[in-house]
């Protein structure tokens, strides 16, 4: 106990000294300059964006062990040139980047560039672009810069990226940009434990909810019966008890061991960017965190989206939005008035924020928001039929039961369902679907080849005019009775969600940004219709905490394979009640999201509970390139796969 009130008090101290600047040059990125202007890290501008002349970049990266101050405390990371996050680097469209990357730690490491198009070969993923970087080693990343946008880069070796390596990387584009901007901040997210990653990685097996601390209680259950009565309670939590999940099963890992971070400060601190009044400000939010959604706003002022995972996007005003792990987007702000806001990045399980200020003086501050109540799963992430009177009376957002005993299911398949609306459909015999926004049917069933005969849109949602019978041939197939013990859950029902605002915003009284708003500046160059359709399935053991594609781990799957300048559409299914950030390294993906022929481009998509969403690729980046969801805990477990782009000979023997 002694033990302990020392260490309250050391944080306390470290905390204070965060407040004071002291701790500005291990808990902020790199400062930088603007307008020849010397800026005070002390004021929150190390993130400040510096621009200039476009130039060619060749920089030294040292990576090293240190006991560094962080988060309120002291604990060893992982740091580049002595800082956590790493330094924001500058690239110029046009121009060459040379970095090297020096290890000095006594392991092997890596440095992925995220979102950025350059040869396979400096990928920086060990085992699949290249063999790591070796202690006392160093290698260059050498590579015209193509692109231009906010994206980051991260170590892909064991758990590094969680323990401090990850940093901000932004791309001036060789042309002004098209929504010019008075100053330019980055905003990155994070999330820290003083824990070992190992130790968590081992808790979440043993105890999948370990760090969830809003299990429901027996008083929850008294309260439920209250409100709804015996019968529609317990069916509820039978049901959730055969699914071996609970509704607020939000995030394997949350604010009990993580502290959230905004450039590497500490809430109580916070992060500080100065402006004028009248001033048009671009924030470059990026999610850096290794397991944590953040709901991100800025109360009392409006935002407009202009850019999404780098790609710029049509202006799209927003009041809020969810960013998934590894995705970036850039907002524009005007605040006019002379006074302070407040940047709040809550977690989407709310157990804990990331915190910011912008001001027009140093030291302002403004109301800090509470905390919301912590959102819970529905019926809806289960995957179940909600639109024939299966719930019973009790709303969705209630976690309601079903009001008879259609509820009775197993873990393979879910059938048995009496009533309700579910379609039982199984994959041999996929006719007959209806508003092209729901599949309704059972995986368990079989293969996957009829879905090549769905007419128009049907169960594909959003195809951006193109129907799913131009898609060719699906490939993937599936095993009888599920997808093994990869797998505990089969989504009955599939439904196109990228309208749907995210994890506990559906009911905010503001507007949230979603998917479907999402529309590309230039309409698609490529307008063949897809060749190939590749259907994978997010599959997950909650129970167990195995996570992985079609219920395959890592360890066990063979490449995906795809023939250089295939025009492929793939289609992702998240069988399983979480979120899942997926991420195609190497090539942009374009989200059929109903935008006719300016789809959004992404290199990682939030692939929401119980839905179906489907992607269209040109396999123009030949070499071979990772596919995984960008949860660290989840891909290490698994969730991770190896995509293979070459002319078509290189496959004949294979």
């Amino acid at each position: 106990m002694k033990h302990r009130s020392i260490d309250n008090d050391r944080r306390r101290l470290l905390i204070a000294l965060a407040g004071t600047g002291a701790l500005a040059g291990l808990e902020s990125l790199l400062p930088s300059y603007a307008r020849g202007e010397a800026l005070s890290s002390q004021s929150g501008v190390a993130a400040l964006v510096a621009g200039g002349s476009p130039r060619p970049v060749s920089l030294d990266l040292d990576v090293r062990r240190e006991r560094v101050a962080i988060a309120g405390g002291l604990g060893s990371g992982i740091t580049i040139n002595r800082s956590i996050p790493a330094p924001l680097i500058e690239l110029w469209e046009g121009q060459t980047a040379r970095l090297r990357i020096h290890n000095h730690l006594d392991e092997d490491t890596s440095i992925h560039w995220h979102g950025l198009l350059l040869p396979f070969e400096m990928d920086g993923v060990p085992g699949v672009s290249f063999p790591g970087i070796a202690p006392g080693e160093s290698f260059e990343a050498a590579f015209p810069v193509r692109q231009s946008g906010t994206y980051w880069y991260h170590s892909h070796s064991g758990m590094q990226e969680q323990i401090g390596l990850t940093g901000p990387l932004v791309v001036h584009p060789a042309a002004p940009h098209r929504i010019q901007a008075d100053r330019e901040y980055v905003i990155m997210l994070n999330d820290w434990t003083f824990e070992d990653p190992h130790r968590v990685m081992a808790r979440l097996k043993s105890q999948s909810d370990y760090y969830n601390y809003n299990e429901r209680t027996a008083g929850d259950f008294f309260e439920a019966v209250e409100k709804h009565g015996w019968k529609a309670t317990l069916q509820d939590r039978l049901a959730w008890n055969n699914m071996r999940m609970s509704p607020r099963d939000i995030a394997d890992v949350t604010g009990s061991t993580y502290t959230y971070l905004m450039n590497g400060r500490h809430p109580a601190a916070g992060w500080e960017g100065l402006f004028q009044p009248e001033e048009r400000i671009r924030l470059r939010v990026i999610n850096a965190s290794a397991m944590t959604y953040f709901n991100f706003r800025i109360p009392g002022l409006a935002m407009t989206v202009v850019g999404a995972d780098g790609e710029e996007v049509e202006p799209v005003e927003t009041d809020e939005f969810q960013i998934g792990v590894a995705e970036t987007y850039d907002v524009i702000i005007e605040p006019r008035a002379d006074t302070a806001y407040t940047l709040m990045a809550e977690s989407m399980d709310r157990s804990g924020f990331a915190l910011g200020t912008l001001a027009p003086r140093a030291g302002m501050r403004a109301a800090v928001p509470p905390l919301r109540e912590p959102p819970q799963r529905t019926m809806v992430d289960m995957g179940m039929d909600m639109s024939h009177g299966a719930m019973g009376g009790m709303a969705a957002g209630e976690m309601s039961g079903m009001s008879d005993g259609s509820m009775s299911m197993n873990h393979g398949s879910m059938n048995g369902m009496s009533d309700g609306g579910m379609s039982g459909m199984n994959h041999g015999s996929r006719n007959g679907m209806g508003d092209g926004s729901m599949s309704g049917m059972n995986h368990a069933g079989g293969n996957h080849n009829a879905m090549a005969g769905m007419g128009g849109m049907g169960g594909m949602g959003g195809m951006g005019g193109m129907g799913a019978e131009d898609a060719g041939p699906v490939v993937s197939r599936h095993e009888q009775g599920g997808h093994g013990p990869g797998n505990i859950n089969v989504a009955e029902l599939q439904r196109n969600r990228l309208g749907e605002r995210g994890t506990g915003l559906e009911t905010v009284d503001h507007r949230v940004l979603t998917y479907s708003q999402l529309r590309n500046i230039k309409p698609m160059r490529d307008r063949r219709p897809p060749s190939r359709t590749i259907e994978l399935h997010l599959t997950g053991n909650m129970d167990r905490y195995m996570w992985s594609f079609d219920g395959v781990k890592y360890s066990d799957a063979e490449p995906i394979d795809i023939v250089l300048g295939d025009r492929i559409r793939l289609v992702l299914v998240n069988d399983t009640m979480m979120e899942h950030p997926i991420h195609l390294h190497g090539m942009f993906m374009e989200l059929e999201n109903g935008q006719g022929e300016h789809l959004p481009f992404k290199h990682t998509l939030s692939v929401l509970p119980a839905s179906r969403a489907s992607l269209l690729l040109t396999a123009d980046e030949p070499g071979r390139w990772a596919f995984h969801c960008h949860l660290l805990y989840h891909m290490d477990a698994g969730m991770f796969r190896v995509v293979r782009v070459a002319p078509a000979e290189a496959f004949d023997n294979v």
